[in-house]
């Protein structure tokens, strides 16, 4: 009984929401950076750990792309942008090809998060929420796409392997894997949401099983992470590539006058 159980369990756990119709303390970087060489690198969990602690304190252009597949659909979601993550700002764009709603615009600064395209508030408008409030309504979604959310999970992976050498983002980078726990992938998600991983989990017997892969290159910089999980034929996957790490992040802030403070914002376009 357990296979149809586990199968409905992971239907309603990952394809949550996903119709068409929507379709703190920071670490300071460790010194020491991992060579390219077999065998000559420090710990894999410590260089993963260093080179998100690093990126933490400096900027990079990224790209995230989001894939669901499940029931014979595949969505797919693509947020790009620019964040400077010592400075705590940044910008990036959605876009749902073929959505209800295709595209939104959020700039975050100031401790808060400003989201175009809000429904309910003027089509010229953007609403505003403490950075702090916002929630994730998806498995592998950050808060209104915060990337450096995604920073602290790959922070966390646990039982972390060195995986080889790959090509990524135009240079050759070290491949960590790792899992994520419970609380990791729950992190600052929705109750409901959250309530529906727990049962997923019960159902399962263990952990929801997701993966998670770091890249680090020979100047100890993380340049990709991938999150993704798979249950009896469903997936979810999340891929954030970076680049242009240490130029610098322009942020235009809207008006005060073009503002509402809002204190949810859903739909898939939002995280």
């Amino acid at each position: 009984m357990r296979r149809p159980l586990a199968l409905a369990a992971a239907a309603a756990l990952l394809c949550a929401g996903c119709s068409t119709a929507d379709a703190g303390s920071r670490d300071k970087p460790a010194a020491a950076s991992p060579s390219l060489s077999a065998g000559s690198s420090p710990g894999s969990g410590s260089a993963v750990r260093a080179a998100v602690a690093a990126l933490r304190e400096d900027s990079a252009r990224f790209r995230q792309e989001f894939e669901l597949e499940g029931e014979g659909q595949v969505y797919r979601l693509t947020i790009t942008g620019a964040f400077d993550f010592g400075a705590d700002k940044g910008h990036l764009a959605v876009e749902l090809p073929g959505g209800a709603i295709d595209h939104s615009d959020q700039v975050f600064a100031n401790d808060r998060i400003y989201i175009s395209g809000v429904q309910g508030i003027g089509e010229d408008a953007w609403g505003a929420m403490p950075r702090g409030k916002a929630e994730a309504h998806y498995l592998l979604r950050a808060p209104l796409n915060d990337p450096e959310h995604v920073l602290r999970q790959v922070a966390a992976m646990r039982e972390i392997s060195r995986e080889g050498e790959e090509n990524v983002q135009g240079g050759r980078a070290v491949r960590y894997r790792g899992i994520l726990d419970h609380e990791t992938v729950t992190l600052r998600m929705a109750t409901e949401v959250r309530m529906r991983v727990d049962e997923a989990r019960d159902t399962l017997g263990s952990d929801v099983p997701v993966f998670a892969d770091a890249w680090v290159d020979g100047r100890g910089r993380l340049v990709q992470a991938r999150l993704s999980v798979n249950m009896s034929g469903m997936g979810v996957t999340l891929t954030m590539g970076l680049s242009d790490i240490g130029k610098r992040v322009r942020v235009t802030v809207p008006r005060a006058a073009d503002t509402v403070p809002v204190t949810e914002v859903g739909g898939i376009l939002n995280g």
